[in-house]
């Protein structure tokens, strides 16, 4: 099954939220599942990328504006993956679940923010979700 899920790309001006489509293995049906399920695409398409990485290894260039885009965000690089680890799906999934439990992120269908864990969300397959990341402001309590 096949999901759409709005992606916020850092530092790109023209169009900073892309769509992008999830291959899942079975179509979720709550919230729960649904963040079980993307987190276990998105650790797939990174163990993948790990692998192929020592076979596609070239030297790599950047254009000057791609430079620049990348300086507005604070980091210049190839977007090479330094690690050798691959990551791990249980503890990835385990993590995620506990995010959205805290309120680091939150999770909209289409227009409609899902609040609970447990929550029915319908067909998956005819909305598109929106994953926010929330940032923390600090300050003075007092």
């Amino acid at each position: 099954m096949e999901i759409r899920v709005n992606v916020k790309h850092v530092g790109k001006r023209k169009r900073s939220v892309e769509p992008r489509t999830y291959r899942l293995s079975s179509a979720p049906s709550t919230v729960r599942e649904l963040i079980l399920a993307v987190v276990e695409a998105g650790v797939r398409e990174y163990n993948e990328r790990l692998e192929r990485k020592g076979a596609e290894e070239l030297l790599g260039c950047l254009t000057r504006q791609e430079i620049q885009e990348k300086a507005e965000t604070g980091k210049v690089s190839f977007g090479a993956l330094y690690g050798e680890r691959r990551a791990d799906v249980r503890q990835a999934q385990d993590n995620a679940i506990q995010c959205f439990e805290d309120g680091i992120y939150r999770i909209f269908l289409d227009d409609r923010p899902l609040e609970g864990l447990d929550e029915e969300i319908g067909e998956a397959g005819k909305g598109i979700f929106t994953f926010v990341r929330l940032t923390m402001l600090s300050g003075r309590l007092w």
